[in-house]
């Protein structure tokens, strides 16, 4: 599935492509302040709209990201009670919903849904054959493992649909009959499914097996070249990386929603990390955040250039050919 991806971050080598996804992952899990989750939010819908359209994006989002958020939001002020600002008295529990407990759930469902958005970019741009070069010589039985699960969910979407279009062409479709004809026909799509997995994770291991996948001295072809562009980057996501963990320590990144709200760089002062640290360690994590799209961009925006200025040399040799053959029509 990500054989068509048309993104000029994924022509990078694996390393970077790996590094960049697993520093943005990890410092959005571990990372409650709304400005970093907000940054990370706009550079991860920004780049899956560049790889997926902005059409399945803007489904993504509408229908899985913000009901869930709004689901975590609502349900965390329910089972917490924590915080200073009361908001609404629930008779039925004796308990207060507060601001604190709100916000927190914001948060969280913040965290989750955003995770969720940088898999999806990075289901695109790592494929396993980047995952099995990266680690395939140091943990050949586990690497292989884990491509597989990577891809586990996208490849069994696609072979749920191709199953259920069989299904229905034969009135077998989980939409046809009564309840339980239909509740009979779901049980038989997944007993296909499954034998489907099972059999397609045989066939796998017996052909990796046979390719002498894991053996000592066993060499591999690899089409990935570390460029000089690739120093450039790592050099660039290096620098980065190393300014806003440097005010993350110094406490940039310090939220606390109990019991009441404090953020660095908003309503309250850290010791060691000033306004001047927590603005360049935003701007920082932005940039790093943003290198793909940049990348993209760049290289539309080359691209454009290039073919309008090929367009304007072959209109120029059209016109040289034209005016010569008139002057061979004159002279003739």
């Amino acid at each position: 599935m990500n054989d068509k991806v048309n993104d000029a971050f994924s022509g990078c080598h694996p390393f970077l492509n790996f590094f960049y996804f697993a520093v943005v992952l990890l410092f959005t899990m571990f990372n409650q302040h709304p400005v970093f989750l907000l940054i990370s939010y706009i550079a991860a819908v920004m780049y899956a709209f560049l790889l997926n359209g902005w059409k399945k994006t803007l489904k993504q989002n509408l229908l899985v990201t913000l009901p869930g958020l709004l689901i975590v939001a609502l349900l965390n002020p329910l089972f917490n009670h924590y915080g200073v600002t009361m908001l609404y008295y629930v008779e039925a529990s004796g308990n207060w919903i507060t601001l604190e407990a709100l916000v927190y759930g914001l948060v969280l469902g913040a965290v989750m849904f955003i995770v969720i958005q940088w898999f999806s970019c990075y289901n695109c741009v790592m494929t396993t054959d980047k995952f099995v070069y990266l680690f395939g010589r140091l943990i050949p039985a586990l690497s292989l493992v884990l491509s597989m699960a990577l891809r586990f969910v996208p490849r069994f979407t696609e072979q749920l649909r191709v199953i259920r279009n069989g299904q229905k062409a034969m009135g077998r479709d989980v939409t046809n009959g009564n309840v339980l004809a239909r509740a009979k026909h779901g049980m038989n799509i997944l007993s296909i499914l499954v034998t489907w997995a099972l059999e397609n994770a045989i066939e796998t291991s017996d052909s990796m097996r046979s390719r002498g996948y894991g053996l000592h001295g066993r060499t591999a072809f690899s089409i990935y070249r570390y460029t000089k562009r690739d120093r450039w980057l790592t050099g660039a996501f290096a620098i980065l990386a190393a300014v806003f963990a440097f005010g993350c320590v110094k406490g940039a990144a310090f939220a606390v929603y109990d019991p009441k709200i404090q953020l660095v760089g908003i309503n309250h002062a850290y010791s060691g990390c000033g306004p001047v640290l927590a603005v360049i360690t935003y701007l920082a994590f932005a940039v790093f955040c943003f290198l793909p799209v940049f990348l993209n961009l760049a290289e539309r925006a080359a691209l454009a250039r290039s073919q309008k200025a090929v367009g304007t040399e072959i209109g120029y040799t059209y016109r040289k050919i034209y005016e010569e053959l008139e002057q061979e029509k004159q002279y003739s």
